[in-house]
Order: structure tokens, then sequence, then C-alpha cells
């Protein structure tokens, strides 16, 4: 589940991994993704976690925003 955050209003979420490997798998899926969707979250990682933070543009996650969100979910799952 994606928690939401205030100040700036954004939605978060943190994936763990067990083999670093396997980030950049992941990496490389939300690389792509970002370029199909227009949509550059913020991202950071270490060892074995990638953090992601999407910015809203309005008071509530827009449609773009929540595809978005299950595709990086969807990626997460198929490892």
């Amino acid at each position: 589940m994606w928690n939401t955050r205030e100040s700036p209003l954004r939605i978060e979420k943190r994936f763990e991994f067990e083999e670093y490997s396997k980030i950049s798998k992941f990496m490389g899926n939300i690389e792509k993704l970002c370029k199909e969707k227009s949509l550059y979250p913020n991202i950071s990682f270490g060892k074995n976690f990638v953090s992601i933070s999407i910015f809203l543009d309005k008071d509530e996650i827009s449609v773009k925003e929540k595809d978005f969100s299950n595709y990086v979910d969807k990626f997460y799952l198929e490892d």
C-alpha cells in the first residue's frame, strides 16, 4: 500500500529486495514507465531497497498517478 504524506502532498512506498541485482531490473522497468507515462517520481535506493515518492499535482491522486503506482507494484510482484 502506498502511503499519503503532506507538505508537500505525495504518495510514497518503500520496496525491499533480497538481492541488489533485482533492484537493477526493477529500476529499469521504472525508467521505461517514466518515459512512457511522462511521470518522473523521486527515487532513492540502497543495498536492499528502493523508495519512490510521487508528488501530486492536485489535492488528490490523479488517474495518471494511480496507474503509475499500480504498474510499479506490478513490477515489484513480478520479481
